[in-house]
């Protein structure tokens, strides 16, 4: 039995940026699937709420020698791995780099994701009757306000990667906003920092395995 559990659903693009910290990190894990649709959304359900009070994913579940830690919250998690496992940094020691660093995490994680996960969405629709073409705007809007953000806030900082050339937990944030990016219908053409940046993670198996399609719970074709 391995000593790490991830419940995660293959879409999530917060359980996407900790498939990839821990790919980066090496750490082998059970994957425990959450569909956040299926039956109303299992994230809803008793046996999930007992887990994840937030009703939420990504949860890491890590068995430890003391007992059993449970932790939500992407950044959380992440900054959780990089503590217990300090080998592969994916958030900098240095203060003023550890600040940069989590600047663009929450550029993505309080600015862009929030305002158009399923919930939300779900809420325009039942609350103002949003249409799904006006959700669609929506999401395409926060997006690209986003994403302009990132390119002019990395600009000055990245290389191969957001920072340098090492990946970081910025990263692992940068890479599912892209995905969002692309399922939403918004061209990269105008972040050529981004997409360098995309390019320069293609190859690398953490970030490869990671991916919707690459998830145990991804729809099989």
């Amino acid at each position: 039995m391995k000593d790490f559990a991830l419940y995660s659903y293959f879409r999530s693009s917060a359980s996407y940026r900790v498939r990839i910290a821990l790919g980066l990190k090496g750490i082998e894990y059970e994957y425990r699937a959450v569909h956040l649709l299926n039956d109303g959304g299992e994230q809803l359900k008793s046996d999930y709420i007992d887990v994840n009070p937030s009703r939420e994913v990504p949860t890491l579940i890590h068995k430890t020698k003391s007992g059993e830690v449970r932790i939500g919250q992407s950044i959380a998690i992440i900054d959780y791995l990089d503590r217990i496992q300090p080998a592969t940094p994916l958030f900098p020691v240095e203060p003023s780099q550890r600040a940069l660093v989590l600047q663009a995490c929450e550029i993505v994680n309080s600015g862009i994701q929030p305002v158009h996960n399923l919930r939300v969405l779900k809420q325009l629709g039942a609350q103002l009757g949003a249409t799904e073409d006006q959700k669609q705007a929506w999401t395409q809007h926060w997006l690209k306000y986003g994403l302009e953000a990132l390119e002019i806030f990395l600009g000055p900082h990245a290389e191969r990667f957001c920072f340098g050339s090492q990946p970081s937990a910025a990263d692992c944030f940068l890479i599912p906003n892209l995905a969002n990016a692309d399922r939403f219908g918004v061209a990269l053409d105008s972040y050529p920092t981004l997409r360098r940046i995309r390019e320069s993670t293609a190859s690398i198996p953490a970030f490869v395995s990671a991916t919707p399609a690459n998830s145990p719970d991804a729809p099989k074709t």
